[in-house]
């Protein structure tokens, strides 16, 4: 028993506290090499490091609409700010790739395909997962996973939920803005159409640009995010670009031609439209 009353773990079960609890054992046999490419340590890293941080996102976003819907707007920003930082760490870890060549990175591609076959970071459900809680949500990207039918039900079920902006929506109604009926009770499941009157509400705080109003607060936090969710998938198609050119990817797909597209989905968009009608 130590001094809290709990029973402390045998030390002769081959493990230092830290190794318990980090799971190192467990953790380093997770990297199966599919190539020779002195490159596919890094990026099986990077690839690992992305789902880790995919999931950690998606459990504060999570964590932010249960404070929303108790229209706790302190603490909903105090995890949103820690949400920039999960992203402007994430988005780092595309330095370690920064140096990869086509030529280190395609016998890794070879051997990914000849073993699992082809896909795409794209098709993580983790990734999937966090897009649809940002709000951008595509119905066709499920198909992709119907091989996982645990995560396709998953994904289904985020998908036809609110997204982390539609529970911003409600809050502010809640707190008198005069958001659209529509925008409260909707098909969550489809894309999200910007509004003119919800852009008049966030034009509204932005011109009294009051620096204690915590729904500011909450507008700048969420520029934040969508600049760091943008960066992540520019990083990205220049990654693409620089290792992979223009061969058919994504489903048969041009890999930039699929990618480009992408760029346009900036979450929470009258957050933006707004500030051209600030003067």
């Amino acid at each position: 028993m130590n001094d809290t009353g709990t029973t402390q773990p045998s030390q002769s079960d081959g493990h230092t506290p830290y190794s318990r609890y980090v799971q190192t054992e467990v953790l380093h046999t997770l990297q199966e090499f599919v190539s020779d490419s002195p490159a596919e340590p890094a990026f099986l890293a990077n690839v690992q490091i992305s789902e880790i941080y995919w999931a950690l996102i998606t459990r504060e976003l999570v964590a932010a609409q249960t404070e929303l819907r108790h229209d706790r707007i302190a603490a909903t920003n105090r995890i949103l700010r820690r949400i920039v930082s999960h992203m402007e760490a994430f988005n780092a870890n595309w330095r370690s790739l920064s140096w990869l060549t086509p030529a280190e990175l395609m016998p890794i591609l070879k051997g990914l395909s000849a073993k699992h076959g082809k896909d795409t970071a794209l098709q993580g459900w983790t990734f999937r997962e966090m897009t649809f809680l940002l709000g951008v949500k595509d119905r066709p990207s499920l198909e992709h996973f119907e091989p996982q039918p645990q995560r396709h039900l998953q994904l289904t079920e985020r998908l036809n939920s609110p997204s982390l902006y539609d529970d911003i929506l409600a809050a502010l109604a809640r707190d008198g803005k005069p958001v659209p009926e529509n925008y409260l009770k909707h098909d969550y499941g489809k894309a999200y159409k910007p509004s003119k009157e919800i852009e008049a509400i966030w034009a509204e705080i932005y011109r009294r640009d009051d620096p204690a109003d915590q729904w500011r607060s909450l507008a700048e936090l969420l520029a934040d995010i969508a600049v760091e969710f943008t960066n992540w998938k520019y990083l990205h198609l220049m990654a693409t670009r620089r290792t992979f050119g223009s061969r058919p990817a994504y489903h048969g797909v041009d890999a930039i031609q699929w990618l480009l597209p992408t760029m346009e989905e900036v979450p929470f968009p009258e957050v933006w439209t707004a500030r051209g009608l600030v003067s």
